[in-house]
């Protein structure tokens, strides 16, 4: 931990930047269980909470080919304030949703809520490699992972409680407030960064980018790896666990809070034990560590208390496969190409986090167990697994270090 805090004194703009992410995340949270609590007091079916769970992934798919090309022709302070003032304003409408009738109102707000965190986020991981290099941007990866997990841990446990005493509306009215602190704190942060000037028109650098990835094959393969890790996308499964065999337990705020809590703590406990240890090699084994913790919580789901331990397990591998798997693709890819890369490789994982959504509720709805939708994400990272294993022995990857 040590090597985080020494990092964060060192780079001013890599700390308030970390600050940010710390109150926006921490704020996201109370809206995303709000969100999924609403949901369920309005007995809406698990194709509604699937299809929910889908557009805060699909939001990023959808913008992700444009984005790229806008990151590297605008500059990063100026496309940031925008998107996280496009945030305060879809969080803040939430209030509105009342009733089944307003769902598309829902669907609407989660989209462009999600399309400008997602844009945000991709603007911000491609600025890191300009402003960071070699193992100090390895460890500005895993901070941000760390930061998000924590965030998420507090946010999620907290904001349980919150809606759980105050009600959906006032988490909501909580988020926004949460990211108007954000917008003033990136206001006053001064980032300087040169935007290289292609002479190119949208369409233009988006097939250029083709090309590259054509002629780069190892950044392609490297984005499709980073995808696998969309596979634990577990709002859905979350959501329809704590309907079908924890309601007559606990309150649902609570238990959705306290499960997402729970997992988060993994994510935040992970990277600090497991990142020095990692290298392109090992990470294999991370990936069939990840199999065998969603298949552990797959046998102890039923029991709401062995539930919350086996989520901590599956978090453990999470925070790891995800930044390490992203630290490789900055790494393998020209600076030219940083904000496009980066954008389409998080339009491929969040359609794979889109996908696993869909999936969940659509097997869910014909017959298939919990328990089995679970076996069958924990044989996705075995999958995921054996593909890096290849990739590693038939592409040029540079080792991190």
């Amino acid at each position: 931990m040590n090597e985080y805090i020494q990092l964060l004194k060192s780079e001013p703009i890599l700390r308030r930047l970390s600050t940010i992410q710390l109150i926006a995340y921490f704020g996201a949270w109370f809206s995303n269980v709000a969100i999924y609590t609403l949901l369920l007091e309005l007995n809406v079916s698990a194709s509604v909470v699937a299809f929910v769970a889908m557009l805060h992934f699909l939001a990023g798919v959808v913008q992700a080919p444009f984005s790229g090309s806008i990151i590297d022709s605008v500059r990063p302070k100026k496309l940031l304030l925008i998107l996280i003032s496009a945030e305060i304003f879809a969080t803040f409408f939430l209030i509105f949703v009342n009733s089944t009738s307003d769902l598309l109102l829902l669907y609407l707000l989660i989209f462009v809520k999600m399309a400008a965190a997602s844009f945000y986020f991709t603007t911000e991981m491609s600025l890191l490699p300009k402003i960071l290099h070699g193992d100090k941007l390895q460890k500005a990866n895993e901070l941000h992972s760390i930061i998000w997990s924590f965030s998420y841990t507090l946010g999620m446990a907290i904001s349980g409680f919150v809606v759980y005493w105050f009600g959906v509306k006032t988490a909501f009215i909580l988020d926004s407030l949460m990211f108007v602190v954000g917008f003033v704190l990136l206001y006053n942060l001064d980032i300087k960064v040169e935007v290289i000037k292609t002479g190119e028109n949208l369409l233009q650098m988006m097939r250029d980018t083709f090309r590259y990835l054509k002629r780069t094959p190892q950044a392609l393969h490297l984005m499709l790896i980073h995808a696998f890790v969309g596979l634990t996308a577990f709002d859905a499964l979350v959501a329809l666990m704590v309907d079908k065999y924890y309601a007559s337990v606990i309150a649902t705020s609570l238990a959705l809070g306290l499960l997402h809590a729970s997992r988060a703590v993994g994510l935040v406990i992970g990277p600090i034990v497991i990142s020095n240890w990692v290298n392109n090699r090992r990470i294999v084994y991370i990936f069939i560590a990840q199999a065998l913790a969603v298949w552990l919580w797959a046998a102890l789901m039923k029991d709401f208390y062995l539930s919350l331990f086996a989520s901590v397990i599956v978090g453990l591998f999470t925070t790891t496969l995800w930044s390490y798997t992203y630290t490789l693709l900055q790494k393998n890819i020209e600076e030219k190409y940083y904000g496009r890369i980066v954008a389409y490789n998080d339009m491929l994982f969040l359609s794979s986090a889109a996908f696993t959504s869909f999936m969940i509720g659509f097997l869910a709805t014909t017959g298939f167990s919990l328990e089995f939708i679970t076996v069958v994400i924990g044989i996705g990272f075995i999958i995921g697994g054996i593909y890096f294993s290849w990739i590693l022995k038939t592409q040029n990857i540079k080792d991190i270090k």
